[in-house]
């Protein structure tokens, strides 16, 4: 697995965690702002300035948000 930044790792399993939050209680304008925010920071993040991400890099970003939520 690649090593990601930690404010960026950061980002993406907060953005899962909101996810799941948005999930359960749908509507919430509070959480879809939230999940908008981290989506833009996620995307626009300093770390793919040089090169956009590949699907793979994606796949293994969301994969760490995941990991670390279901450790919780």
């Amino acid at each position: 697995m690649r090593p990601f930044p930690a404010d960026l790792a950061q980002a993406q399993q907060e953005w899962s965690a909101t996810y799941q939050q948005l999930a359960q209680r749908p509507g919430l304008t509070e959480l879809r702002r939230r999940l908008h925010r981290l989506s833009t920071h996620v995307y626009f993040h300093p770390y793919w300035q040089h090169q956009r991400p590949s699907p793979a890099a994606w796949q293994e970003l969301r994969d760490l948000g995941r990991l670390d939520r279901d450790r919780t």
